[in-house]
């Protein structure tokens, strides 16, 4: 069955496919119907739908993909990655039906799942270079669990709050690690002119302030952290974000593509660290800064690498189209159009709320219009994936 060849195949799919139901449906709540069910309603469900749901996803695809080529060992296929399908599955249909604590306990034990499926191969293959990622999954675990204490009244209502910043932020510094990874050495080995750079002083300034925002957002729930403190850091990650893609030499990839998406979604993580100072300073909106990274630099940077490794792994040649680039290009509306709702045009909020909420599902329907071929059906050169 093609479809649990590999991990990206099922999960970029059911990726895709929520993406497109659930913006929607959070629009009809949003603008006051119920979603069905008896655990989280409206922003509640959103907020935590589109983290452990959407992105977890494209997260399970792309390592239990990506684990493979870096060690060079199997992970999960057939009926395995159908059993972590289906742990997915029943997680997304439980949080919106209930009962809670099952709902708790089967989205909880995804990411985990997810965790042992690459961990075998990486420690097998002595791949210590990539056991940063395991503990970016651990992390992200205990950001989900105290999510749902918080949830069902275990914890304070506000460290609902807190996990899902935790959240992002630990998403954040796994776009910072990946893409510190892909994105220059794309870069390089499609344009011959390029000489992309690592600067050992700004990787570790860069990454490591990414770090400290996610434990000081954390610590700030029991200790008071002094908000000039909070705002230097975050001036410091922005910068440093911004100084370590332009290293990559982003404008060389302007003539392709599926190579120039990646340093375009990559430029919304340090739009959104600086947007989030500026939010700090109630210069902004509060509320900016969030979708900035959410659909600016986790969606738009999900997007481009769903797009170049499903072409990649199913034997295609990697070369964006117009379905590719008008998806892309539907995604980057989306978020602009978000961020800027609250600051210009105040008074049509609902309005621009729903205009961006219909140009990201038009994003993913084009992405699913053009992908589902390739996702479901044999590559295309014969080879086992």
């Amino acid at each position: 069955m093609a479809l649990l060849a590999l991990g990206f195949r099922p999960f970029y799919l059911l990726a895709a496919v929520f993406a497109i139901v659930a913006i929607p449906a959070w629009l009809v709540s949003y603008a006051g119907g119920d979603l069905a069910g008896n655990y989280l309603q409206g922003i509640a469900w959103h907020s935590h739908e589109m983290i452990f749901g959407f992105a977890a996803a494209v997260i399970a695809g792309f390592l239990l993909t990506a684990v493979r080529n870096w060690t060079g060992r199997p992970t999960p296929t057939g009926a395995l990655l159908g059993g972590l399908v289906t742990l997915w599955l029943l997680a997304r249909v439980l949080m919106l039906t209930g009962p809670a604590n099952a709902a708790a306990l089967i989205d909880i034990l995804f990411l985990p799942a997810l965790a042992i499926a690459i961990a075998i191969p990486i420690w097998a293959g002595r791949n210590v270079r990539n056991y940063k990622v395991l503990a970016v999954l651990g992390v992200l675990t205990l950001a989900n669990v105290g999510y749902h204490l918080a949830s069902s009244g275990s914890l304070p209502i506000g460290f609902g709050r807190v996990s899902m910043t935790a959240a992002l932020d630990v998403i954040s510094i796994l776009i910072a690690i990946v893409g510190g990874r892909v994105v220059p050495a794309f870069i390089g080995n499609a344009v011959e002119e390029a000489r992309p750079r690592h600067i050992k002083s700004v990787e570790i300034v860069s990454v490591g302030a990414l770090i400290v925002i996610l434990v000081a957002g954390v610590v700030k729930a029991w200790i008071a952290v002094a908000p000039i403190a909070f705002l230097i850091i975050l001036v410091v990650a922005a910068v440093g974000q911004g100084v370590r893609l332009l290293l990559w030499q982003p404008f060389r990839a302007r003539g392709n593509p599926l190579l120039w998406m990646l340093p375009v979604a990559y430029a919304w993580l340090p739009v959104s660290l600086a947007l989030r100072a500026l939010e700090l300073q109630s210069i902004v909106p509060s509320g900016t800064a969030i979708h900035a990274l959410t659909i600016g630099a986790i969606a738009s940077l999900m997007m481009a690498m769903m797009m170049r490794s499903a072409l990649g792994h199913s034997g295609r040649p990697l070369v964006a189209g117009l379905a590719e680039v008008g998806a892309f290009v539907l995604l980057q509306l989306s978020a602009i159009v978000r961020i800027l709702a609250a600051s210009i045009a105040p008074g049509a909020y609902r309005e621009a709320m729903i205009v961006s909420g219909v140009l990201w599902t038009l994003a993913f329907a084009v992405f699913l219009w053009r992908y589902w071929p390739v996702l479901t059906r044999p590559r295309i050169d014969g080879r086992p994936g």
